[in-house]
């Protein structure tokens, strides 16, 4: 069993990736706290400390509220099998969505929405195109594109910097989400760049969420990385003295961009979430 202080580097440090996979990595380690000491002080520390690596996501700030209000080994359970079956009830919709002959351009590497592109190929056999974004400074997006290229589906790598240029090759956007709030949806940073230029273009951005990713904090803070994940870029460069590097990992993307966001549930308008949240 790892610790609580390796638990929390793995997500720190992108071991471990995405707001579901997040919590249930999370989970999986607090059920077996639960399981050796109860929900006490243990369990409420290790809960904290969790929730603190990466404070941006809130799929586990959501999930610890449910446990805190029952605290019990079912609970937890629930939501992991909850977490592990949403994607699938997500995808159904795809054949909505994809239509054949399309190119869908997407963004860093959401595991919603990886799994509602995939569902369409493999299950309805639809017949599409993808346009991967590079996704500076981890590179999340080639991610995406080796894993799409596997199934055979045809792929275009671009930078990010690309996107208006490419647009207008695409049908739709289509992207996952760390959190939805009453302002917008917050995602990868660079996120609101391709949502602005869909709008301009007259394309449909389609979010891939699921409901615990519903966020009524009052409290939000957008998750700064350290500046060693753009400088490692340019570390053969010299006079960088006295620059001040900061990267945000998250935007937040207003809602009069996005089309409609697809979660366990259906297909949802922005009006319709905004109700909800």
């Amino acid at each position: 069993m790892k610790t609580l202080p390796q638990v929390t580097d793995d997500i720190r440090e992108f071991r471990i990736q995405g707001a579901n996979q997040i919590a249930l990595y999370s989970l999986c380690f607090l059920k077996k706290i639960a399981l050796c000491y109860g929900f006490g002080l243990r369990f409420k520390t290790a809960s904290q400390h969790l929730e603190r690596a990466r404070p941006t996501a809130v799929v586990l700030h959501n999930c610890i509220q449910i446990i805190n209000t029952s605290p019990k080994i079912s609970t937890i359970d629930a939501l992991i099998n909850t977490l592990r079956n949403m994607g699938e009830k997500e995808a159904v919709y795809s054949a909505k969505i994809i239509k054949n002959g399309s190119t869908i351009i997407t963004y860093c590497h959401s595991g919603e929405a990886m799994l509602f592109i995939k569902h369409a190929w493999i299950k309805h056999k639809k017949r599409f195109s993808v346009i991967a974004c590079e996704t500076e400074p981890l590179e999340q997006g080639v991610r995406t594109a080796k894993e799409l290229a596997k199934l055979g589906i045809p792929v275009t790598l671009i930078d990010d910097n690309a996107i208006g240029f490419f647009i207008k090759y695409a049908d739709m956007a289509i992207v996952g989400a760390d959190a939805l709030r009453k302002e917008g949806l917050v995602n990868k940073i660079g996120t609101s760049l391709l949502a602005q230029a869909a709008n301009d273009a007259a394309k449909p951005f389609y979010v891939i969420a699921n409901s615990l990713k519903m966020d009524k904090r009052r409290k939000f803070e957008i998750e700064e990385r350290p500046a060693n994940e753009i400088y490692r870029k340019i570390m053969h460069k010299r006079g960088l003295g006295g620059i001040k590097i900061r990267n945000p990992a998250f935007d937040t993307t207003p809602w009069k961009y996005v089309t409609a966001v697809i979660n366990e549930r259906g297909v949802l308008t922005k009006n319709q979430l905004r109700k909800v949240i």
